[in-house]
């Protein structure tokens, strides 16, 4: 009977387990978006930094502003700068950051082609970082000359496809002025994870390698280090 009746209290044990570790999960979650929405607060509070300010009252003064709702400029530039000096385990900037103007009829159509050329701007970015990576590894003859200029020619090829291949983009700076004809002069700072960044090179360069029927996969990997 006690044998009985301690296999009935394991299955009921075992049965309450799942709902036991989700309940944990969950509060864990909980946790864990009370800080985060904590640590927003706390860094809405805090005073942005002096050369933010600086930077901020620059801006104000060339006419800048934001549209209602949004960040003060000076909070804006201050994230920026934060974001430009954080850093990954291997000492590489975490992001980069891409900047453009545009000026249009109305603030809609002046941001969407603000956008547009940061991301350009990024992808220019991606590609000088490539072009270094490739020379770095014919200076180690980790890869012949030939392999290195075939894929250098698909990096200049590709500034388009790895603007077309970045994901989401994180707005950093947002701000805007009215020219005197009325019309919007829209000013944009994006950022992007650098890891990311090189995946999406990749992608571009395979792309037009594959397009001129060169095989250099492995070669391309080894440049971008994967």
């Amino acid at each position: 009977m006690k044998k009985v009746f301690f296999i009935w209290v394991m299955a009921g044990v075992m049965a309450l387990t799942p709902a036991i570790v989700n309940a944990q999960s969950q509060k864990e979650i909980n946790k864990e978006r009370k800080e985060l929405l904590k640590q927003s607060k706390a860094k809405l509070n805090k005073r942005a930094s002096k050369a933010a300010r600086k930077e901020a009252r620059k801006l104000v003064k060339q006419g800048w502003m934001v549209t209602p709702g949004a960040l003060p400029v000076a909070k804006q530039i201050d994230k920026s700068y934060l974001m430009q000096y954080e850093y990954d385990d291997t000492g590489y900037p975490t992001y980069i950051m891409g900047e453009a103007m545009s000026i249009g009829e109305n603030y809609d159509a002046a941001k969407i082609q603000a956008l547009e050329l940061a991301k350009q701007n990024l992808a220019g970015q991606i590609q000088t970082e490539v072009t270094a990576l490739i020379e770095n590894t014919v200076a180690n003859k980790q890869l012949a000359a030939e392999q290195a200029a075939s894929i250098s020619q698909s990096v200049l090829a590709s500034k388009n496809l790895i603007s077309q291949n970045l994901g989401r983009v994180i707005p950093v700076v947002e701000a805007y002025r009215t020219k005197s004809n009325k019309n919007k002069e829209v000013l944009v700072r994006i950022a992007y994870n650098s890891k990311m960044a090189l995946e999406a090179a990749k992608s571009a360069i395979r792309q037009d390698l594959e397009k001129k029927g060169e095989d250099l996969h492995e070669q391309l990997d080894k440049v971008l280090g994967f």
